[in-house]
């Protein structure tokens, strides 16, 4: 399997009548002198994965010879399908701050938490009491009071008072039942403890009993793994003609830095994937007919951000086991269906 992006265009067969394509019309005669009957060793052997860049947060990966059906797919179940722990209950005993009950929890509630949902089931139903096995409490204890002996002239809140800022890294965890053994190590919090949440002033305090459960971002957004998923096509960029040494530095400006390079005094195309396909070549009449701009149509560049919960390499196995879990579903479904139409019969 090819690990550069140049192995990745090496092994990507571009033909001039596809190029731009998009819509998954693969059927036989759709294109002229082109079988695209369903062959399972011609689509495993044109199949690449190739992860470009991969930080703590984000992946880039490149997903080549799929339709765009399915790597619409891919993404929309990683953003709506793919599940995660959030706050889904609040229990407010005291709130003196200025910020109203409602607007408070639901800022909780959109707190991502470093909770593995896999250690997690799916509540039962709404009328279910909460158990061990389906609930996460979390509490948020806070009271803010003014520091003894600060100077009167002092104007910063921190050092005039304890607690003025109210972070998510205050909430805490309360364990019930075998959670304590369970999650040992791997305690229930939210991935980042530095989100402001409210400002308190002394004497006023918080006292929210949070209970956090299952679910998928197509229920809440708050329950989406990913910030960003998306998706963009390979840029493809054919010089059908030589540039004039007059006109080169000018065609190379044309572009995002680093698509096009002058060598021996000849216009080639570097690097496409950093184009923004933003047709500025086009407005100059110097360059009519010299240049083509287009898309490999099954060439997929993934840009996906995580929140959190997941390491952004572990979403997209995550998104694959759903959609095949929803493939099985549907032959599992076909079986009982002409298993039924034969009976009958």
């Amino acid at each position: 399997m090819p690990q550069s992006i140049d192995d990745t265009r090496r092994h990507v067969q571009v033909l001039p009548e596809r190029i731009g394509a998009v819509a998954g019309s693969e059927f036989p005669g759709h294109y002229p002198g082109e079988d695209h009957s369903w062959n399972l060793q011609k689509f495993k052997e044109n199949l690449i994965t190739s992860v470009q860049r991969l930080t703590p947060s984000t992946i880039e990966f490149d997903l080549v010879g799929v339709d765009a059906s399915i790597a619409n797919a891919l993404r929309r179940v990683m953003i709506a399908e793919v599940p995660t722990v959030a706050v889904e209950e609040v229990y407010v005993w005291n709130n003196t701050s200025i910020m109203q009950d409602e607007v408070l929890c639901h800022r909780v509630g959109l707190v991502p938490l470093k909770i593995d949902p896999r250690s997690l089931n799916y509540k039962p139903s709404q009328q279910a009491h909460p158990h061990e096995t389906d609930t996460i409490v979390l509490e948020l204890r806070v009271r803010c009071d003014r520091k003894p002996g600060v100077d009167k002239s002092e104007k910063d809140p921190r050092k005039l008072y304890y607690d003025s800022n109210v972070y998510t890294g205050m909430m805490t965890w309360s364990p019930s039942g075998d959670q304590a053994r369970k999650y040992k190590g791997k305690e229930p919090k939210p991935v980042d403890q530095d989100i402001l949440l409210c400002k308190l002033r002394p004497g006023q305090q918080i006292d929210l009993h949070c209970f956090a459960r299952k679910g998928v971002g197509m229920d809440h957004a708050k329950f989406s793994p990913v910030a960003t998923a998306s998706y963009r096509l390979l840029p493809h960029i054919i010089i059908r003609e030589p540039i004039p040494s007059e006109h080169q530095e000018k065609f190379k400006k044309c572009f995002p830095e680093g698509v096009i390079e002058i060598e021996n005094d000849q216009v080639i195309v570097k690097n496409p994937r950093k184009d923004t396909v933003s047709r500025e070549v086009l407005r100059h009449p110097e360059f009519a007919d010299k240049v083509s701009l287009n898309r490999i149509r099954d060439h997929f560049i993934f840009n996906v951000e995580s929140t959190g919960q997941y390491q952004p390499q572990e979403l997209i196995p995550e998104a694959i086991s759903i959609l095949l879990s929803k493939i099985k579903s549907v032959e599992d479904g076909l079986d009982k269906l002409f298993s039924s139409e034969g009976q009958a019969a």
